[in-house]
């Protein structure tokens, strides 16, 4: 994998987990927009890994749905074999 795609790749997990998060707080994407200031149709694209976003972003993010926004990051990244090509082994054992 080239690093283009191991970014994009990030991007759609991270995306997947965004998701999972709003679904389990079963809100709709107009109801997230809502309570961060967020378009809906940025957060689909955020959800689908087409979007890269800022920090304040993230922190927007968690803090509409009430969670830590390490929570956001809360997902396995060994699923796709990034781990070699991102970051070293030592890091993340």
């Amino acid at each position: 994998m080239n690093e283009e795609a191991d970014k994009d790749e990030f991007k759609k997990l991270f995306g997947e987990n965004l998701k999972k998060i709003r679904k389990t707080k079963n809100l709709s994407f107009r109801k997230l927009a809502i309570r961060c200031n967020i378009d809906y149709s940025d957060i689909s694209k955020i959800e689908k890994g087409k979007r890269n976003i800022q920090l304040s972003t993230i922190f927007e993010l968690a803090k509409a749905l009430s969670v830590h926004p390490k929570e956001l990051f809360d997902f396995d990244i060994n699923k796709y074999h990034l781990i070699g090509n991102i970051f070293p082994k030592n890091i993340i054992e």
